[in-house]
C-alpha cells in the first residue's frame, strides 16, 4: 500500500473554497478510482485554514493515475491561487493499518 499525506494551507477567507475543492476530489475518487483504497480529508480545529489529506493507493500505478487525473489538475487550478505557502507532501509505503 502506498500512501500520501498532504498538508494544505488556504489563505484566510478561502477555507470553504479549499474544503469544497477537496470534497469534489473525494467524490470523484469514490466514484471512479477503485484502486484508491481510501481518501480522507481533515480540517484543523485550531486553524480552519489547514487541511490534511491521507490517501491510500493499492500500488504506485494507482497513485500515479490519481495524481495525473483531470480532477486533481482541476483541484490545483482552483487551489493554487488560494494556497498560503507550499503543499507539504509525504509519500510512504504503509507499514501498518488498523481499519474498523
Amino acid at each position: 500500500m502506498i500512501t500520501i499525506t498532504a498538508v494544505i494551507r488556504a489563505k484566510s477567507g478561502h477555507e470553504v473554497t479549499m474544503r469544497d475543492g477537496l470534497v469534489a476530489v473525494a467524490a470523484h475518487v469514490a466514484a471512479n478510482e477503485p484502486e484508491t483504497i481510501g481518501f480522507f480529508i481533515s480540517q484543523s480545529e485550531d486553524d480552519p485554514c489547514v487541511f490534511t489529506t491521507y490517501e491510500r493507493f493499492a500500488d504506485m500505478a494507482a497513485m500515479d493515475r490519481h495524481n495525473g487525473s483531470a480532477v486533481v489538475a482541476t483541484f490545483f487550478g482552483i487551489a493554487k491561487p488560494i494556497l498560503d505557502g507550499e503543499v507539504t507532501l509525504v509519500t510512504s509505503k504503509e507499514v501498518s493499518a488498523m481499519v474498523r
